[in-house]
């Protein structure tokens, strides 16, 4: 599976869209926005007040979120210019994804975008596709870098795990689609491996395009406890293999198809990060937290929060929400794995009822970490 070609978010606004269902990275990009706003006016005061800031988004995907981040980093920057009666920059927005992004829609939206801005310095918006596990910028022509809810995708499914003709692996974790607490422990090391040979690749590609004194700001999952198999949100993927398997046992996918898949994520910790980053090189921590992000918040789901007044019962609620949520993220990652044939709307049918009986006794929260990065 060719991940740059077949992984994106589902496009459009259906039920089923991305745009209909990113409300949790809404409130993530929300949760993080004192860090990324302090690092904006650092990276702007710290690379000389230049006349035409360049502002690069990492996985900007689509829909009501798009344009968050970016527009949150102009409006510190333009703060900052009143307090020091400075005419504030030009901003050059790159906004980044992957070749399947629906970025016609992105750009659709930038007219709302732009009559939000009245009186305001010029912004210019470009479209960027591409992996961000790679060269995407002129070297030195960055002066700010943002990512919310992208870093914990890998590149590929962990290269030691990947099934080849007659290779043991295929069988190395039978029945499981990640890290699991029944799975060997070749497995979690193996997306140890991935994760760290993807984040080095991005810190040095970031190293080349950012001018000396430009930030990074990095939101995405993470998890507090070092071990991979203790990862706080492991149900998440554990509930997607328990409904492959009780369809696999009905003849509805094929059994091989749910061994060889090992979904390309990985949520490192704090601990892992820091390492990753010192040992790199080309950054300094600025400052780094975890927070918590929750599909149980009312108050950002406030057309069916509340008191319920439909009635739905609270864990019910929140796993429709997750369910959607995941199936908006990974639908046509599943889809280029396990073929058209795999009904969509029994798998996550089967899902939402895991969850379901999960939340019942557990909290529908993720936990996500924030880090600024400046370039040495």
């Amino acid at each position: 599976m060719d991940l740059k070609k077949y992984f994106h978010m589902n496009s459009g606004a259906g039920k089923n869209s991305y745009a209909s269902n990113s409300k949790i990275q809404g409130l993530i990009i929300c949760k993080s926005q004192s860090v990324r706003r302090e690092a904006a006016v650092e990276a702007y005061l710290g690379t000389g007040w230049p006349a035409t800031m360049s502002v690069a988004d990492l996985g900007c995907s689509s829909g009501p979120t798009a344009l968050l981040e970016v527009e949150d980093i102009m409006e510190a920057i333009e703060r900052e210019c009143v307090e020091l009666r400075r005419q504030p920059p030009e901003f050059n927005l790159l906004l980044n994804d992957l070749y399947g992004n629906d970025f016609n829609a992105v750009f659709r939206s930038l007219p709302e975008f732009y009559s939000r801005r009245p009186g305001k310095g010029l912004c210019f918006v470009t479209g960027v596709p591409g992996t961000f596990y790679g060269r995407l910028f002129a070297a030195k022509s960055l002066h700010l870098v943002c990512s919310s809810s992208s870093l914990h995708w890998l590149s590929q499914m962990p290269e030691e795990l990947q099934q080849k003709e007659g290779s043991p692996a295929a069988c190395v974790n039978k029945g499981k689609v990640f890290i699991s607490a029944g799975s060997p422990p070749c497995v979690a090391e193996a997306y140890r491996k991935q994760f760290h040979r993807d984040f080095t690749t991005f810190l040095r590609c970031r190293a080349e395009e950012i001018v000396r004194g430009g930030l990074m700001v990095l939101a995405f999952m993470s998890r507090k406890n070092r071990e991979a198999a203790m990862m706080e949100d492991l149900y998440i993927w554990e509930l997607l293999a328990d409904a492959l398997n009780a369809m696999a046992s009905e003849n509805l996918v094929a059994q091989e198809r749910i061994d060889s898949f090992n979904a390309p994520f990985y949520a490192p910790s704090l601990e892992e990060l820091e390492e990753e980053i010192e040992g790199e090189g080309s950054f300094c921590i600025r400052s780094s937290d975890h927070f918590g992000a929750g599909w149980d918040d009312d108050d950002l789901y406030s057309a069916t929060g509340g008191a319920a007044a439909d009635g739905v019962i609270r864990p019910v609620r929140y796993a429709v929400r997750m369910e959607k949520g995941v199936r908006a993220v990974a639908e046509w990652m599943l889809r280029s794995h396990f073929g058209e044939g795999l009904a969509m709307d029994d798998l996550f049918c089967r899902y939402g009822e895991l969850l379901a009986k999960h939340y019942a006794d557990h909290e529908a929260a993720m936990t996500n970490v924030v880090i600024a990065l400046v370039r040495n």
